[in-house]
Formats: C-alpha cells, sequence, structure tokens
C-alpha cells in the first residue's frame, strides 16, 4: 500500500469525472454521481473471549440504486476507512453497469484485524453487524457478500442473525453463502473464472497467448490463489505469486499446487517456500513477464513505479490497483490494461446469479453457473473492446464511458435529473 495520504474515493472521482466530462453529461448528473446517495457508519460493541468489550468501527455505502438494488461485499480490514468503502461503492457501480446487470453499487467494511480474532469473537462482531445494518438491507434494497477477510461462514453467521430478526426466510438477502443455506455453485471460484475468461478474450484479441506466458500475481489469497491454479492449468506460467509476507520468484515456473498446499498449511504465509527465490511485492510488480494480475489492494500501481512495469498486459484482479496517474504512463507506454471494472466482475456476476437462484427457490449446476459467467463476461469485453476501438484512449476509460452513460440513462428515466 501506499502512503497513508492517498484516498482512493479521490482515485474513483476522478476515473469518473474524465468519464463524465468526455460524454459531456450535464451538471445535474455530474452532481448525483459524484458523492454517494446513502452511506451508514455503525460502532459495534462486541464481547471479546477474554470477556473485555472491544468496539469496532463499521460502515454501509449504497452508492446508486437507479438500475437496482445495491450490491457490494463487505470487508474486515485494519486499514478500512469511510473513503475506502465509498471509493469501493462507486467501482462497484460501475461494474454492475459494465456487465448489465440490474444492479446497484454498495460497499461495507469493518475496521479490524481479522487475524487476530477467534472463531466465536468473528462470529459475534458478523452478528453484531447485521444488528445494526439489517434493517437497511433487502433482497430489493441492499444485497452484501463476502469481500477481503470475509468467507462464506460469515455471510451464513449474517444470514441467521438477519432472518431470526426479520422472522421470515429470504436467503438471497446475502449472496457468497454456503451452498446448504442457498449458495450457488461456483460462487467461491467465479472473480478468478472471471479473469480467466477476460485474459482469454483478451488472446483472441491481441494475440497475447496464455499457454506458455509467464505471469505474476499480487495476491494469493481466494482469488489469486485460485486464478494462479486456473492459470497453470491452461499452460501458463506462473513465475512470481505473493502474501502479505512476502512473493516468490522462479522464471522456471512455480509448482501452483503446492504452493497452494504450503500457503494454506502456513496460516496464508508464503515466506519460506522452496519453490522459487524471495523478492519483495514491489519486486513482484517490476518482474519481467508478460501478463500482471494484481490481484491484493488498490493502490499498488503508481506514478512512482509505473516507468518500471515489464508486462505486455496488466488484468486487474483487486479493486482500484492503479492510480489515475499510473494509467496515463501505462497507456503511453502501450501496455494494455483491462480495468477491475470489467476484469474482476465475475464475482458479482455470479452473486446475481445467486441471487436469482434464491428468488426461484431453486439450484442451478455449476456447469450452467460458468456457462452464463463466461457468456456475460465475454460479452461485456465485447462491448468494451469496441468502445475502446471507437474513442481514443485506455480500455478503462471505454469502460467508464459505457458504464456510466447507463447509470446515467436510469437516473434520467427515474426522472432523477
Amino acid at each position: 500500500m501506499a502512503d497513508a495520504s492517498y484516498n482512493p474515493f479521490r482515485t474513483a472521482q476522478a476515473q469518473l469525472d474524465h468519464a463524465m466530462e468526455v460524454l459531456g453529461l450535464e451538471p445535474s448528473i455530474r452532481q448525483l454521481l459524484r458523492e454517494p446517495m446513502r452511506e451508514y457508519r455503525y460502532r459495534l460493541p462486541v464481547r471479546m473471549d477474554s470477556g473485555e468489550v472491544q468496539v469496532f468501527d463499521s460502515y454501509r455505502v449504497q452508492y446508486n440504486h437507479a438500475r437496482g438494488p445495491t450490491k457490494g461485499g463487505l470487508r474486515w480490514h485494519p486499514d478500512e476507512t469511510i473513503d475506502t468503502v465509498r471509493a469501493l461503492a462507486c467501482w462497484m457501480t460501475w461494474k454492475c453497469a459494465v456487465l448489465d446487470l440490474p444492479l446497484g453499487g454498495g460497499k461495507g467494511g469493518v475496521t479490524c484485524n481479522p487475524t487476530s480474532l477467534s472463531t466465536a469473537e468473528k462470529e459475534r462482531l458478523a452478528r453484531a453487524y447485521i444488528r445494526a445494518a439489517g434493517h437497511r438491507m433487502s433482497v430489493d434494497r441492499d444485497v452484501p457478500a463476502p469481500d477481503v477477510h470475509t468467507t462464506p461462514q460469515i455471510m451464513a453467521w449474517m444470514l441467521d442473525e438477519y432472518e431470526t430478526m426479520m422472522g421470515y426466510h429470504h436467503s438471497g438477502v446475502i449472496t457468497g453463502k454456503p451452498i446448504p443455506l442457498g449458495g450457488s455453485a461456483g460462487r467461491n471460484e467465479a472473480t478468478s473464472m472471471g479473469g480467466v475468461v477476460i485474459a482469454g478474450e483478451v488472446e483472441r484479441e491481441l494475440g497475447h497467448q496464455i499457454a506458455g506466458a509467464r505471469c505474476a500475481i499480487q495476491g494469493f489469497g481466494n482469488v489469486g490463489g485460485i486464478l494462479a491454479r486456473l492459470l497453470h492449468e491452461r499452460g501458463a506460467r506462473v513465475i512470481a505469486i505473493s502474501a502479505v509476507d512476502g512473493a516468490i520468484h522462479n522464471e522456471d515456473g512455480i509448482d501452483i499446487p503446492k504452493a497452494l498446499t504450503y500457503y494454506n498449511r502456513n496460516m496464508q504465509q508464503i515466506a519460506g517456500f522452496d519453490g522459487g527465490d524471495a523478492i519483495s511485492n514491489e519486486e513482484l510488480l517490476t518482474c519481467s513477464c508478460e501478463m500482471l494480475f494484481p490481484a491484493a489492494l488498490e493502490n499498488v500501481i503508481t506514478e512512482s513505479n509505473a516507468m518500471d512495469i515489464q508486462a505486455k498486459v496488466i488484468i486487474e484482479m483487486a479493486n482500484g490497483p492503479t492510480t489515475p496517474a499510473a494509467d496515463k504512463i501505462l497507456y503511453e507506454r502501450g501496455i494494455f490494461v483491462v480495468p477491475d471494472i470489467l476484469a474482476n466482475a465475475g464475482g458479482v456476476t455470479v452473486s446475481y446469479l445467486e441471487q436469482v437462484q434464491n428468488t426461484y427457490n431453486y439450484r442451478w449446476s455449476v456447469e450452467d453457473i460458468n456457462r452464463e459467467l463466461q457468456r456475460r463476461m465475454k460479452e461485456a469485453f465485447a462491448a468494451v473492446y469496441a468502445e475502446n476501438k471507437r474513442v481514443e484512449g485506455p480500455m478503462r476509460l471505454a469502460a467508464y464511458l459505457l458504464a456510466v452513460e447507463r447509470v446515467a440513462e436510469a437516473c434520467r428515466l427515474r426522472g432523477w435529473v
């Protein structure tokens, strides 16, 4: 992460401002879209295993609901702030619009260090959040999902607390749940699977082959780890991976199944793995490779390292990994960047499919889910790529133009502006 002065919401607004300027949107729509429509802050008192009570700051932002109920994950992270959540909710709005989902954008967060919490403390924190925020959630208003450091089990506790409060069952109010509680087949792999679909479309349109490509992946959690496995299975040579404790590089290719086993057995740490040489996360970003997949947190590619990036293609699996200043440098250097609001949209796409299944009280097969995911991701890439060829600029601008115009149109049709 960059220095503390970095504000992700200012980055999100800068990206939006550029798109609105190019679109020539009227001032009233610009004013509406630059800020969240609703946001909530909560103080959550939670009794710890020691018997002491600890108070946690938490947030929920419903950025824009012109196209449907707001949708977005809930992150637990020690550096969580209201501006981080605002930015993520903003990006989620455009992400849903790029995929043409009938959803708005939302996001939530709890400022905590989940690695220091016991299982019982996590459950109490999850239930406390729903007791505070649950009355502003519903399947037709706001639908949370897992995100950084939250899991299907945490979603299960939240669902149980919500249904206990409301006195009825409606599993679609939270997605990313365990399958026995209405979760969808394929949801755990969806974000990574979507990224591989996008890599396939880049291969088809630009000729950058996946098989044999040297790939570097920053982040080895649920998204990055599964992405590494899927790319490995497609014949890519994954030469660099990283976790919060460091990174590993092996020019001959890392044994990904072995690395995943090590990571899961060592409390999600990669340091000490003997499958390559230890490097820093910063060195991973600038290593010699064909494809770079930032799959950690925001603000990792900045103007300070953008000139050193050696990848030919960057596929953003994290939210907001590239700053606007870095974006300009990468574009001028001819590096093809698939933006986060397209590249990592597989997760929200299958979350939407989970909502649909829950509404029908029906379950589709993983084959049906993956087929629909691939169709939607390919169609979204095709639409953004066509816009990219029409308008001079990076793929991010094309994606924003498509998404922002769709949201603006919905606002106009509702008579809001």
